[in-house]
């Protein structure tokens, strides 16, 4: 199913090459689209076409009204995520987010924080909880990565790995970084690899470029992963894939 997207950079809606982020060199920031809209133009028409389980997310500082200004435009429809932690959750949840999504938060210092993961489980409850498991590739192996998908962790994406954080939240959300924003096709490798490794719902996001990535994800996984488009749709400025074309394929499965 395709699952959308809001990502905002500087309180704009934007697409980005994900592996270009980096705090120390912002001048190489890699942008394929900033909109001239809000962020509530676009969570506005997603619940206009019925689109569940999108994410907001927030990279950097200077966010956090535009996130607000979404959620309350679809609220209980959209997902946040970005800077999320034990202090700030319940705020966004209250704000009109059906789930926060948590990454650095729970893998800090290269290395998973059973203690962190554990707090906010039970603060937010595992229903409403994502974890985002984005991940870069390095030595044949797919590495979480965190503080804006700069830094690597000892984690790496497997059965033993998905197993244990299975238990603790209601979905995960996966963007391989490397191929992020490039419309160069999707990781098709990972996509499999997620839907045998995982017991529980997978968004997975990064390199789709034409409508039949929805048809191939949904074969590869068996219908288990979902998958996220950003660069390539018209709505934010490509011109690989229609939304409206994108939205069918939801509801012609509904």
């Amino acid at each position: 199913m395709f699952r959308p997207c809001i990502d905002l950079h500087n309180g704009k809606v934007k697409q980005i090459v994900g592996g270009s982020i980096d705090d120390t060199a912002k001048e190489c920031l890699e942008t394929n689209f900033v909109s001239e809209q809000p962020s509530s133009y676009y969570a506005a028409m997603y619940q206009r076409d019925e689109l569940l389980g999108g994410h907001v997310i927030m990279l950097g500082p200077g966010n956090e009204q535009a996130a607000r200004e979404a959620l309350t435009a679809y609220p209980q429809g959209l997902q946040i995520g970005g800077g999320i932690d034990d202090e700030n959750a319940q705020a966004f949840l209250a704000a009109g987010a059906s789930h926060v999504i948590v990454t650095s938060y729970v893998f800090r210092d290269g290395r998973l924080d059973e203690s962190n993961l554990e707090k906010i489980c039970k603060r937010v409850g595992k229903e409403r909880l994502v974890l985002d498991l984005s991940c870069r590739k390095r030595d044949g192996k797919y590495f979480i990565v965190t503080d804006r998908w700069q830094k690597f962790t000892d984690v790496v994406l497997g059965p033993e790995s998905l197993s244990e954080l299975a238990g603790s939240c209601a979905e995960f959300l996966v963007h391989a970084v490397d191929v992020e924003g490039l419309c160069e096709g999707i990781d098709e490798t990972l996509v499999s690899g997620l839907s045998n490794w995982s017991s529980i719902p997978i968004t997975y996001a990064g390199g789709a470029r034409a409508l039949k990535d929805l048809s191939r994800v949904e074969a590869l996984s068996g219908g288990k992963v979902d998958l996220t488009i950003g660069s390539a749709l018209d709505i934010f400025g490509g011109n690989l894939i229609r939304y409206e074309d994108a939205v069918a394929f939801n509801h012609d499965r509904s």
